[in-house]
């Protein structure tokens, strides 16, 4: 049986992602309000996993502590969704290191270098976008953003700053433990947050929220 497809359900149907329209250095009034509020957000999000959880954390894998890098992830989402959003260069190091200074200003164990963590993952996942040339947004995309945002803080500062104890093995268990939570848990769970936020209409100017309505009418 052949099927036909409307225009727009071949629009959908002949590609995953949607890259942000024009010229990708001309940001949008809209585009820096909504990286803003999404930082404010999980800056505030950071200030209470610092709070709360991240100490049940260090308890729970105080016998084996490289284990705790299972938690990194947490702190890079804000430069996957930033960047999956606004689609264009500098969106998701600017969502992370505002989210940071959220973070700082409400009170963290790190201080100041917490900017320093900002830049360095949001560094990762700005890598990663530029590999594609922000035209892929995919999961694939967004895991190895997490990832190698992972890897940048972690072999960039973690490593001399947290860690300068640790044997090499378990300097790589870290690593391995870190590159793990950034891939799921910030590659991954990132993308869902997209995509849901997507899916309730709160992203119908930005190019996630054209790809739902497209899948939607096709």
């Amino acid at each position: 049986m052949t099927t036909h497809q409307t225009p727009v359900g071949a629009v959908a149907s002949a590609r995953t992602t949607i890259p942000a329209s024009g010229r990708l250095l001309a940001w949008r009034g809209v585009d820096l309000l909504t990286a803003a509020m999404l930082a404010v957000a999980f800056g505030v999000v950071f200030w209470g996993f610092d709070t709360v959880v991240y100490p049940l954390i260090s308890t729970a894998t105080a016998g084996f502590p490289p284990a705790g890098e299972l938690s990194l992830g947490v702190w890079l989402v804000p430069a996957v969704v930033g960047g999956l959003v606004v689609r264009r260069p500098g969106a998701a190091l600017f969502t992370e290191l505002v989210a940071a200074n959220v973070e700082l200003f409400l009170g963290n164990k790190w201080g100041i270098a917490v900017l320093l963590s900002g830049v360095l993952q949001g560094l990762g996942v700005e890598l990663v976008l530029a590999a594609v040339r922000w035209r892929r947004f995919g999961r694939v995309v967004a895991a190895l953003g997490g990832a190698l945002a992972a890897v940048l803080e972690i072999v960039g500062y973690e490593w001399w700053s947290y860690v300068p104890d640790y044997s090499p093995t378990w300097k790589v268990l870290y690593l391995l433990f870190g590159v793990v939570s950034g891939a799921l848990v910030a590659g991954l769970g990132g993308w869902a947050v997209v995509r849901a936020l997507a899916r309730s209409g709160a992203l119908n100017a930005f190019p996630p929220g054209q790809e739902v309505r497209e899948h939607h009418l096709s």
